[in-house]
């Protein structure tokens, strides 16, 4: 099974001025589960060792049964974070240099987010940014439709009705919405 991983960066106002974050991010091709494997102002070798080890969790992790990570050639894809990755038999595949169109689920992915969510907020505090993309990463994975899988949701919710009145659930203050039949 293949998975594209890959970086997004995010302005936040905090009590020091504008910090620049990057979220690092998973995406299971298959099925557009992403994962935030991460959110951190400055991402060193060390953070990144630690993200490989959560992702390859031999209960929990992401990346478990997963036979590929494609990504791009960025300095923090540091040989320890590649070698623990092959530990546990992910095998790397790194794009060649300047080719964004080959990671185009990863890239679309990032758009999804920015377009939808994070270029319609000022950020004040990482814990506004978290919660911002938990929100959103909820919303992508159970109430939005995918055009690369039919128009179907990744989670679908059991027993939704065809019929009655039309309800709408709201997150981050109706940024994003879903709207849903009403139970009789």
């Amino acid at each position: 099974m293949l998975a594209a991983a890959d970086f997004f960066t995010v302005e936040v106002w905090t009590g020091s001025g504008l910090v620049r974050y990057l979220v690092f991010f998973i995406l299971e091709l298959a099925s557009r589960r992403v994962c935030i494997a991460g959110i951190h102002p400055t991402v060193q070798s060390q953070w990144m060792n630690q993200a490989a080890r959560n992702l390859t969790d031999p209960e929990i992790g992401f990346l478990r049964a997963k036979g590929y990570l494609i990504h791009d050639r960025d300095p923090l894809f540091t040989r320890e974070f590649l070698d623990v990755l092959a530990g546990v038999g992910v095998k790397s595949v790194k794009l060649p240099a300047r080719s964004p169109n080959l990671n185009a689920y990863a890239e679309r992915s990032v758009r999804s987010i920015r377009e939808s969510c994070l270029d319609r907020m000022i950020f004040f505090g990482e814990a506004g940014l978290r919660h911002a993309i938990r929100e959103f990463t909820e919303h992508y994975h159970r109430e939005r439709n995918h055009q690369g899988l039919g128009n179907q949701l990744i989670f679908p919710t059991p027993n939704l009705r065809t019929s009655g009145g039309v309800k709408r659930l709201k997150r981050l203050g109706g940024l994003l919405n879903f709207y849903y039949r009403q139970a009789a």
